[in-house]
């Protein structure tokens, strides 16, 4: 499984009360290591951090993606209406209702959202679900190209064939293993170093595809995540690129390449934005206020009766 560094801590009066240990990476503009915590080398399910390249294999399929639906496209969104309207503006565009969408049924992540659907008589629901702009750009890949949008996720299927070649691609690495990720779509095993070298080859911009890809986060980080929400908040302050997996993984890219990649072994994202912020600070990609102003909207706090009684911290 490789080694594990320490990577965060959780302090409360004066003692620590819990520990985060995982693996890290940061690699430079030309893709040479800067900076490691741990065994990056070691094989880990990116989860959603793997959606910017599946949106990559559906532009390249030749799926009319732009704007804000590539955002959606590529999101772990939080089911708010506006993210809604998008993805059922792309199933519109693919030519199919929201029963195509493969995605489980669930309800927006997003509190008021969910109260509202729940007010309103609705019920869980594909659409509502963190990945249905993947699946429905999933979908509109498929009609352009008369592929059948029953299987659409069947390692088999052409569409999942082009991602797992355009992964392959992106990562330099073979895909040696696969699984099933929480939204039923193949999710590819791989390094963290090899999930750091492609994201980073989207956060240069080097072909029209990486370019639209890189625009879209910047330009609609409210799609990605969701206002006040981790990622939507460092992409928006810092004009960078931002992707949370489940499990714990964090991947951030910034404009000439430099990118950091972080898994925390115990699955918690808590500390994923602290670990990856303070790591390109460290390496001189981000400047310490805007870390700072990005922790201060998003850093859980350590409270007490109310008060402020410790702080999370990086451990490195």
């Amino acid at each position: 499984m490789g080694s594990w560094s320490e990577l965060a801590v959780l302090e409360r009066s004066g003692m620590i009360e819990s520990r985060h240990f995982g693996s890290a990476v940061v690699i430079g503009p030309a893709g040479a290591i800067l900076r490691q915590l741990g065994d990056p080398t070691a094989l880990i399910y990116p989860r959603s951090t793997m959606k910017p390249l599946q949106a990559i294999a559906a532009l390249r399929a030749g799926a009319p993606l732009a704007g804000v639906r590539l955002a959606l496209g590529t999101a772990s969104h939080s089911g708010s209406a506006e993210h809604v309207a998008v993805v059922r503006d792309i199933l519109a565009a693919a030519g199919v209702d929201e029963d195509a969408l493969a995605c489980p049924a669930d309800l927006p992540s997003d509190g008021a959202s969910r109260a509202a659907v729940l007010a309103a008589g609705g019920a869980a629901a594909p659409v509502y679900m963190n990945c249905s702009g993947k699946h429905a750009a999933f979908l509109l890949a498929c009609t352009v190209n008369e592929w059948p949008t029953d299987g659409y996720l069947e390692p088999g299927h052409p569409l999942q064939a082009l991602i797992r070649s355009t992964v392959e691609e992106f990562t330099g690495e073979p895909i040696v293993h696969s699984g099933v990720d929480g939204c039923g779509a193949p999710v590819h095993a791989m390094s963290l170093t090899a999930l750091a070298r492609a994201i980073g080859r989207v956060a240069r911009g080097e072909d029209p595809h990486t370019a639209a890809l890189a625009g879209a986060f910047l330009a609609h980080a409210w799609a990605i995540d969701g206002p006040g929400r981790a990622n939507t908040v460092t992409i928006d302050t810092l004009g960078i690129i931002a992707k949370l997996g489940a499990e714990g993984v964090m991947v951030m890219g910034c404009g000439d390449g430099t990118t950091v990649a972080v898994k925390i072994l115990d699955g918690s994202l808590r500390a994923a934005t602290l670990v990856a912020l303070e790591l390109l600070v460290s390496v001189g990609a981000v400047e310490r206020s805007d870390a700072d102003a990005v922790l201060d909207q998003t850093l859980e706090r350590v409270l007490g009766g109310g008060d402020s009684v410790g702080s999370i911290r990086v451990a490195f």
